[in-house]
């Protein structure tokens, strides 16, 4: 009630000040035109008409409505349409009734001069309260007339802002202003606006919303402390790699906290805006990749889809990007129950109740286990994600890594044969390309397999690379961060070994679309950019946590590692694809013979019980495994 009332209090307000000006202005002009003791019932009459033609427009045109506050341009314009039908009424009223006429010039002046001061007085009121938070002079003064105005308390408009932390905002753009507008008007946040910093020359040494913008070069650190910088924002979205870089480390390495301000754009399906810490995946300071498009998303709208290692790191954004394109039906299959139980829920949650979301529990290398699964639902499509991928693990355990990844993919691809599956594809690795470790040989293995089963079956197989997978279980982020929140060391191999990096939802979204553009047969490999040193990687984390004196400790390469991972085996064959970042590297597929005869050699080897065995036959089937000391001394 005591709110309504506040409402009800504001409006009538501003109609009691528009009231007084358009009275004030129109008795201005009509007696400068007529002259007060020459025609005062005329004068009156006039003023009357116009009056009521206006405030009915503006009434008409919900200009009380409004919440001159926080207007932007589209309030401005509304009341100029609305005092532009002001005008046409106050003609019509004037030639139909016996009111005196005057000029049309003199009308014009008579509506002019009340827009005017309308304007002026909503601009007066807006800046009153933006200014309601600053400690200076002016600010006491207009936050007195706010009181006056706003019809409130002094002690409740006047805010001290030296709790407040004291920020530079990086881009003085679109997104910048919007920040400090934010910030601004928002009387409980925890930050306000000092200073812009912009490349943009023409926008320096100029004032937006009352702060002022700096070059670049402006932008030192002593004009930061006569400001009061505490914090840094980016405000920049679409900034260049190496250009973020360079601003991130300067301000991080003269102690600013650096935060990132995260703004709602058209291709962005959420309406968030929020600050917040860098995240590590940043640390890559390269330009996320957006890889599925329509066509993608149409193609598997209204498919069954099985997703096998669906509640591990990558099969479950997945089934979380398969999800958001309205398949028939999804079934999630995996070993471990409660991440396949995880994100069926969550897909549930966000996609609601009615989708069609299955869980099978189940290992690929049960084959009769994934015959009833596939008799009972009879996928269209099958992306195999399960796997062993865990380099130093699987060189202690290399009868698992064959029997899981290559026989259990094996499996998977026989029975997709069997059932009459449209479209299988594999997710692969960089680690498959002149393998040095068992890991890599099984997937290099897996994908000569899918190449086979092309050359003669009625599926369309395919196969995915992509490098190391940011955030994925296992990964380095993830190590680092627990790391660093432990007070250190970091621990690295080798101080020279580099990676391609990828996030999640890139590693998922390649695998959609490559494996929705197959023919048959194809190795799909995404153009990843540069590879990133870990060294610097783990750098950068641990300036982003502000505790320098972490060390950084050299444990030396595990078991078949490498320093340099590949992503292709012959880079001069490779061909285009409809997405510049995709590209097709071509082998001449093994016969079914050929790949039955290496299957053999590999299951005579895992019944020895013999790890040494099975590294061994992997070795004689997989040509381009070699042992890791021959890559790294090269």
């Amino acid at each position: 009630m005591n709110q309504f009332r506040n409402i009800f209090h504001i409006r009538w307000t501003l109609v009691l000040y528009d009231l007084v000006i358009l009275l004030v202005c129109d008795f201005i002009m009509l007696v400068a035109y007529r002259g007060w003791f020459i025609d005062t019932v005329g004068v009156i009459s006039q003023v009357l008409v116009s009056v009521i033609c206006v405030l009915v427009a503006r009434f008409c045109a919900g200009i009380y409505r409004q919440i001159w506050r926080y207007g932007g341009i589209q309030c401005y314009i509304r009341l100029i349409l609305a005092d532009g039908l002001a005008f046409v009424l106050y003609m019509i009223i004037n030639y139909l009734t016996p009111v005196r006429t005057i000029a049309f010039s003199r009308l014009t002046a008579i509506i002019c001069a009340n827009l005017l001061g309308a304007l002026a007085m909503r601009m007066f009121y807006r800046y009153c309260f933006k200014c309601r938070d600053n400690e200076t002079f002016k600010g006491k003064f207009l936050s007195f007339l706010l009181r006056i105005f706003a019809g409130r308390k002094f002690g409740e408009i006047y805010k001290d802002d030296d709790q407040k932390i004291k920020v530079a905002i990086i881009g003085a753009g679109r997104v910048g202003v919007g920040l400090a507008e934010e910030l601004i008007s928002n009387e409980n946040a925890a930050y306000t606006p000092r200073c812009f910093v912009d490349k943009d020359k023409e926008k320096a040494d100029r004032v937006i919303q009352g702060i002022p913008v700096l070059s670049e070069s402006d932008a030192t650190f002593d004009n930061f402390k006569k400001f009061e910088i505490q914090e840094v924002i980016f405000a920049v979205p679409h900034l260049d790699g190496d250009e973020k870089k360079r601003l991130y480390e300067y301000y991080k390495n003269a102690g600013y906290k650096v935060k990132v301000y995260d703004f709602p754009t058209m291709n962005t399906a959420s309406d968030k805006r929020h600050l917040r810490e860098f995240d590590a995946e940043e640390l890559l300071f390269r330009k996320p990749l957006d890889v599925v498009d329509e066509k993608t998303s149409n193609y598997y709208s209204g498919k069954k889809i099985l997703i096998t290692g669906g509640g591990g790191s990558i099969g479950s954004e997945l089934c979380r990007q398969v999800a958001k394109m309205n398949p028939a039906q999804l079934i999630i299959l995996d070993i471990y129950e409660n991440g396949a139980y995880d994100v069926q829920q969550e897909i549930r949650i966000v996609n609601g109740p009615d989708m069609d979301v299955r869980v099978e529990i189940v290992s690929i290398t049960n084959k009769e286990g994934m015959r009833r699964v596939f008799a009972e639902y009879r996928p269209q499509i099958v992306i195999n994600a399960a796997a062993h991928k865990h380099v130093p693990l699987m060189e202690k355990n290399c009868i698992e890594a064959v029997e899981n990844n290559v026989f259990g993919t094996l499996n998977v691809v026989q029975l997709c044969e069997e059932f009459g599956t449209e479209r299988f594809m594999m997710v692969s690795t960089d680690k498959a390309v002149n393998p040095t470790n068992v890991m890599g040989a099984t997937k290099r293995m897996c994908e000569m397999i899918v190449q086979a089963f092309s050359t003669e079956g009625k599926a369309v197989c395919s196969a995915t690379r992509f490098g190391n997978v940011l955030g994925s279980a296992g990964s380095v982020i993830p190590l680092f961060k627990k790391q660093i929140a432990n007070g250190g060391p970091v621990t690295i191999t080798d101080k020279k070994i580099m990676r391609y990096f990828m996030t999640i939802p890139e590693a998922s979204q390649l695998v959609l679309q490559s494996g929705a553009m197959a023919k048959n047969g194809e190795l799909f490999v995404l153009d990843m950019g540069e590879p990133v040193k870990i060294l610097d990687l783990a750098q950068s984390m641990i300036l982003m946590s502000g505790q320098k004196d972490i060390e950084i400790v050299e444990t030396g390469l595990r078991p078949g590692e490498k320093l340099y991972e590949e992503l292709l085996v012959k880079t001069e064959e490779l061909d285009k694809t409809e997405n510049s970042l995709i590209f097709i590297e071509r082998d001449k597929p093994l016969s079914r013979e050929e790949i039955n005869e290496k299957l053999y050699i590999l299951r005579q080897a895992c019944e020895t019980g013999s790890d040494e065995q099975v590294k061994a036959a992997l070795k004689q089937v997989v040509p381009t495994f070699r042992d890791p000391e021959e890559v790294n001394d090269r």
